[in-house]
């Protein structure tokens, strides 16, 4: 865990007094549904386990009602759709959001809620990769290269390394749940979760968690290659809403070197000759320098209501602390 040695599970005694959810998407899991509530009850016996349904056809809600969970459906299809909706039914003082697909253990649970129950930390991430267990159990071709491109690109353009991004075991607290803004669809819910964590301070935590491959006759509803690109598209437009200033600047950059560059041998020859026989280049380098101060100014412009906006979401974070505490009293 970050910052700190992971406690054993019977040292985390979770309080009765705690009001934990447990989230589960669901979208065909019937082979594996069951045996997830089950271990959940297990562990966390005082725990509300939610399990939406998102259009299964296999009976997934059904066994999920005979294991004693509480079932919703979310017809809009797609994990983030899911997501979103839980978040906006659902009152805890903490959540964990887990797969249904019983790929992560449920005895790691109370390991998770720790950081969040000591109050040091906001969100705590599931993962799989530190202690090799993923790459034993999972042989998909290309979902460690894709993770670990997510990661690079997080720890370039935000500067916050993280072990594990597309883990699908995560644990945060009600103020963290009531004030994300939930915008992806599908499986790219994990990246913007991790992102919107770091761009807005929140504390994080990673807990080694051991992973275990779908049972045979479970399918993964991941593809690698459509849904990459889904998380990559989500990581550049969050880089542009959070941070426009970076990204207008290096495009602005880009501009003025090109203009520069095509530029200068048109001064060098006016120069020496007092001639611009490359007319066609001299307005081609003005262009290019006039679109990069203009991109610059656009940067200039986002990054000042990205502030204003982060001022205001600072507010509203405090004003729903403030709520927590009156409701909690």
């Amino acid at each position: 865990m970050t910052d700190t040695e992971p406690k054993k599970q019977n040292d985390m005694p979770i309080s009765d007094n705690s009001d934990v959810a447990v989230l589960v998407p669901c979208y065909n899991e019937s082979i594996t549904i069951g045996k997830v509530i089950d271990d959940f009850k297990a562990v966390l016996p005082n725990a509300d386990i939610y399990v939406y349904d998102n259009n299964s056809s296999d009976g997934t809600a059904d066994i999920a009602r005979e294991h004693g969970a509480i079932v919703r459906k979310e017809i809009r299809q797609g994990k983030g759709h899911v997501v979103r909706q839980m978040l906006r039914d659902i009152d805890a003082d903490y959540y964990i959001m887990v797969d249904g697909d019983d790929t992560y253990p449920a005895d790691a649970a109370p390991q998770l809620l720790e950081p969040l129950m000591s109050g040091d930390y906001d969100m705590v991430v599931g993962d799989r990769l530190s202690n090799g267990t993923y790459g034993e159990e999972n042989d998909r071709a290309f979902h460690g290269f894709g993770n670990n491109l997510v990661r690079a690109l997080i720890k370039w353009l935000y500067g916050f390394r993280f072990s594990d991004v597309m883990t699908g075991y995560r644990a945060f607290n009600r103020a963290f749940a009531r004030t994300i803004p939930v915008i992806s669809g599908g499986f790219e819910i994990e990246t913007e979760l991790s992102i919107h964590a770091v761009d807005k301070a929140w504390r994080i935590a990673e807990v080694p968690i051991d992973y275990r491959d779908r049972p045979e006759g479970s399918e993964s509803k991941l593809s690698t290659f459509s849904d990459g690109a889904k998380v990559l598209r989500m990581i550049m437009s969050l880089f542009k809403d959070y941070r426009p200033l970076a990204l207008f600047g290096w495009l602005s950059l880009i501009f003025i070197v090109a203009g520069l560059v095509v530029g200068i041998p048109v001064i060098v020859e006016f120069a020496d000759t007092g001639l611009v026989p490359r007319l066609p280049s001299a307005v081609l380098a003005v262009a290019f320098e006039l679109v990069g101060l203009i991109t610059l100014g656009c940067g200039l412009i986002l990054d000042t209501v990205v502030k204003s906006n982060r001022r205001q979401y600072e507010l509203d974070v405090l004003n729903t602390y403030k709520n927590i505490r009156k409701s909690s009293k």
